[in-house]
């Protein structure tokens, strides 16, 4: 299942998170945030145990939004130990995530 967070528990979810964790930066409005969150969806059941699939509304979030330097959506942030290891600005077919997770683990 896919976690939402946000600039309240960001820090809890992801920083803190023992397990690698992706972070999907998106918004309602955007077409392309729409067309890749089935696919986030999909992952979050192919990796349930290895690592986290997350989503940040950057409308409701704009401090982590902000702190990440996202000026486009949808952005995909890789963490591992607390650190950004990895980015994907825009939408990608699901064999380029599963490229980058997969050399998270």
């Amino acid at each position: 299942m896919t976690v939402e967070v946000n600039d309240t528990n960001f820090e809890e979810k992801v920083i803190n998170s023992n397990v690698p964790v992706l972070v999907d930066f998106w918004a309602e409005w955007c077409g392309p945030c729409r067309m890749i969150a089935p696919i986030i969806n999909e992952l979050s059941e192919q990796y349930e145990n290895e690592a986290l699939m997350t989503k940040l509304d950057v409308d409701t979030s704009p401090e982590t939004a902000a702190k990440y330097g996202i000026r486009n959506i949808p952005t995909i942030l890789l963490f591992k130990d607390g650190k950004v290891v990895d980015k994907q600005v825009g939408a990608v077919p699901k064999s380029i995530l599963i490229k980058k997770i997969d050399n998270l683990l």
